[in-house]
């Protein structure tokens, strides 16, 4: 072990009893049934500490060697959503046009979805998560290798958008593609690579799912036991 290698001793997890656990398991499980992408949104405000803690559960996430590899944009201003939207639309034109292909736009069909983004500008807040590719030595310039990027950036996403349900929030995740006017539009550095817009807040009044959506696979499909 590196002499510059400290460890602390493990705070331990709560001491409970095992139906305790079992019981923290099911109401956690009932809490993400309740779970549901929308693109309907309230222009209510929300809290902006609330979005201070959900950025800092997310930061809590593992990453390889601990290099935590990302970056979240946080956008409420009125004028940057709009340039946002403007930005994202133009690049949805061109993927239902026909970029996404037959195959994609068939299995997007039952969602209804189409290139027009009005919940960028409607919704309170958009995270847009950035992974850092490599990072830079303030001190000295030379980068500093990031490992396991991908795989940390979806943990940290996953994070986040639990604890923005957890508060009561609503989300939506927006891949737009390519994504590079969001690096350009937030003045990112280029080893910053845009992966997605959290869109956060509470839904409309008539807010609806699609009611295929509700059909998840079932727990004997999506999981194999090795006892």
């Amino acid at each position: 072990m590196s002499a510059e290698f400290r460890v602390v001793p493990f705070a331990g997890l709560p001491d409970y009893s095992e139906e305790e656990r079992l019981q923290c398991s099911r109401e956690f499980l009932r809490l993400m049934q309740g779970r549901r992408t929308i693109r309907d949104f309230s222009s209510k405000p929300v809290h902006r500490d609330i979005i201070k803690n959900a950025v800092r559960a997310a930061g809590l996430a593992p990453s390889g060697a601990n290099k935590q590899p990302w970056h979240f944009a946080v956008v409420s201003n009125p004028e940057m959503k709009r340039k946002i939207r403007k930005a994202a639309e133009i690049e949805e034109e061109e993927f239902y046009a026909g970029k996404a292909g037959e195959a994609w736009l068939k299995d997007l069909a039952p969602l209804g979805t189409d290139p027009k983004k009005p919940f960028l500008e409607i919704a309170p807040y958009l995270i847009v998560v950035f992974q850092q590719n490599y990072d830079i030595d303030s001190s000295t310039g030379e980068k500093i290798k990031h490992y396991y990027i991908q795989e940390s950036v979806g943990l940290a996403c996953g994070f986040l958008i639990t604890a923005l349900h957890n508060a009561g929030l609503a989300t939506l995740t927006h891949t737009p593609s390519p994504m590079g006017f969001l690096r350009e539009l937030l003045g990112r550095p280029k080893h910053e690579k845009p992966v997605m817009i959290i869109v956060a807040g509470y839904p409309s009044d008539t807010a609806t799912v699609p009611e295929e959506a509700l059909n998840k696979k079932s727990l004997d499909v999506i999981v194999s036991w090795f006892d």
